[in-house]
């Protein structure tokens, strides 16, 4: 019988591809099981990260460069890899993380251009005077400046060191205002968050409110001939009387006997309904956005709570006869009937909202938002 190998005669343990492969899909499932939202721009900034990081290393590894090139080298490398760690959060506002990556790697980029040869920036040229046009406004110096470098350089003239610190001033400022234009974007989300939770909490109060004590406001009326007509509740009594005292009862009396508690969430519920067909039609005019902040969410949720609001109010009004001719609903089924119009009327007050929100989308670059300036034609000399 042969003796048993030693542990340095053992054979070394082979690869196990199946377990590798195992524990690659348990990573990638506990990855995508922790990424929060806007999945894909995290990507698209991951693949424009490992870009511009291997130009930097085609530019920087090659040979030896000048001491203030190698500062500028350290500087872009290290804003790629704060590039990177921003994107591997786990934790927080995943949007706040896209942004502050973009920042990073927009500092990156600009230090590549003094990092290129001037060939090179004649090549990337029609790139950036692009996104210069996108976002700095027409009145700006350094835009005319970059349209007349772009028109000196097609007209066949040599790029100069002077015209690479233009075109790199140019786009540090407009990455800047890109990155407002973003952030100007977040700002009007958060308010109409922080606008449709105060509705929600107020529709909520009050409805809380008129089930607790149905009496004090009543959503009820008292057509001639009918009797008091409510949200939920009808009461014959009194209808050959009408208006005025029935049984020595007065008629604010009857309302607060007839209302049911339910009167008021029932008109809120219908009107959020309402409010809900409405934001679902509305959504033909929505284009969506490429920013990491849900605009368009925002806006189809202020119109719930602003549709439960406005049936109410509408019908309110109604009851106080501030609308001639429709003060005195004949049932219940014309009561529910009025909320759903009044809860799709919040149409009329949120549109200037949504008209708002496409403009700061529109702001944010593209080219309906800062057209370019046509091309100036060379002057014809003179005959």
């Amino acid at each position: 019988m042969e003796p048993n190998p030693t542990p340095a005669e053992q054979p070394p343990p082979q690869p196990s591809f199946g377990g590798s492969r195992r524990s690659g899909r348990i990573r990638a499932r506990a990855r995508r099981r922790h990424e929060r939202g806007q999945w894909e721009l995290r990507e698209g900034l991951r693949s424009r990260v490992i870009e511009l990081e291997a130009l930097l290393k085609s530019k920087t590894v090659p040979g030896p460069l000048d001491p203030s090139d190698r500062v500028l080298a350290d500087r872009a490398f290290a804003s790629l890899d704060e590039a990177k760690e921003a994107l591997a959060h786990e934790h927080g506002r995943p949007a706040a993380h896209i942004a502050v990556a973009q920042t990073q790697l927009d500092l990156a980029y600009v230090i590549l251009l003094r990092l290129l040869t001037l060939a090179d920036i004649t090549a990337h040229l029609p790139g950036i005077v692009a996104f210069i046009k996108e976002h700095l406004p027409l009145g700006d110096e350094r835009r005319a400046h970059v349209d007349e470098i772009a028109l000196s350089v097609r007209a066949g003239d040599t790029l100069t060191e002077n015209q690479r610190e233009i075109l790199v001033d140019a786009s540090t400022v407009a990455h800047q205002v890109h990155l407002k234009e973003k952030l100007r974007v977040r700002s009007f989300a958060q308010i109409v968050f922080g606008v449709t939770a105060a509705l929600a909490i107020i529709a909520t109060l009050i409805a809380l409110a008129g089930a607790a004590s149905p009496g004090t406001v009543p959503l009820c009326f008292n057509p001639t001939g009918v009797g008091i007509v409510c949200a939920t509740a009808t009461d014959t009594a009194g209808a050959e009387v009408g208006r005025g005292q029935v049984a020595g009862q007065s008629l604010d009396r009857m309302y607060a006997d007839v209302a049911s508690k339910w009167d008021y969430p029932v008109v809120e519920l219908v009107g959020l309904v309402a409010a809900a067909v409405a934001a679902a039609a509305s959504l033909r005019r929505i284009h969506g956005t490429s920013t990491p902040y849900n605009v368009p969410v925002a806006l189809a949720l202020l119109k719930l709570p602003t549709g439960a609001l406005t049936a109410l109010l509408g019908l309110l009004l109604m009851r106080g006869d501030f609308i001639p001719g429709l003060s005195a609903l004949d049932s219940s089924a014309q009561i529910i009937a009025w909320a759903v119009i009044f809860g799709y009327a919040q149409q009329l007050f949120t549109r200037f909202v949504d008209n708002q929100a496409q403009l700061v989308l529109n702001a944010v670059g593209g080219p309906t938002a800062n057209p370019a300036r046509p091309t100036r034609s060379a002057p014809t000399p003179p005959s």
